[in-house]
């Protein structure tokens, strides 16, 4: 049986390759003269660290990673509503943790005038974008229900072995191609919580939203998955 020190040390470091490869790719080299990745860059790599976590750390925890995610797992009665604060507490701190040594490196540079947006989610003037809070939060819900269902159907008992880390983290790299003009993508409450603590750009205070919208997401793509594509037979 596997401890809870090993499930949250999982989900703690989990969270903090996302958030640190992600957000990283975002701040360090989208932009970098000459080599820049882009936007096709750094939607590659956040679905590549949920995928290679996936794999390394989810035979531990089940390789949540986000907080909407294992809302959503409940709903979905894949996971135990019993073991939420303990999973959400890890993914938070492991964002945060990635945040501040992202923080330290970016701090290195010799020009270095501060981190400005810091790879954090917005709307409004906060939104890469432009798009409104409206635009913003049906974005959001859409896009982390999609999410959820592609988790729970990536992961079923009836799924191909072996593929649902890749068909998870080709989603996450989707997601990221369609939104991040949008809003910088969230579809991950911890992910935002950790740059924004950081940024100068006011993301604190949109940072209710991208609590509010992937956890309403996660839900009904988990209600969306039970009623209409589950089976029990």
């Amino acid at each position: 049986m596997i401890s809870n020190k090993a499930k949250w040390s999982a989900e703690f470091l989990g969270t903090f390759w996302l958030t640190f490869g992600g957000c990283g790719s975002a701040v360090l080299a989208a932009a970098f003269p000459g080599v820049g990745i882009g936007l096709l860059g750094v939607s590659l790599a956040f679905g590549l660290t949920v995928l290679t976590g996936a794999y390394a750390l989810g035979p531990i925890s089940g390789g949540h990673f986000n907080p909407a995610v294992s809302i959503g797992l409940v709903v979905g009665k894949r996971f135990s509503a019993a073991e939420l604060p303990g999973y959400i507490a890890s993914q938070v701190l492991g964002a945060i943790a990635a945040a501040a040594l992202l923080y330290l490196i970016v701090s290195g540079k010799s020009d270095f005038q501060g981190v400005g947006g810091f790879a954090t989610n917005g709307y409004g003037k906060n939104s890469p974008g432009g798009f409104s809070m409206l635009s913003v939060l049906v974005c959001e819900v859409v896009m982390t229900a999609i999410f959820l269902v592609v988790i729970l159907g990536a992961t079923a008992k009836k799924a191909a072995g072996g593929f649902g880390g890749l068909a998870i983290g080709l989603c996450l790299t989707l997601i990221h191609l369609v939104s991040i003009p949008v809003s910088n993508t969230s579809v991950n409450p911890a992910r935002s919580t950790g740059p924004a603590l950081f940024a100068q750009t006011g993301a604190l205070g949109d940072l209710w939203l991208f609590w509010v919208a992937p956890i309403a997401g996660a839900v009904f793509g988990a209600l969306i998955y039970n009623v209409l594509l589950a089976d029990e037979r």
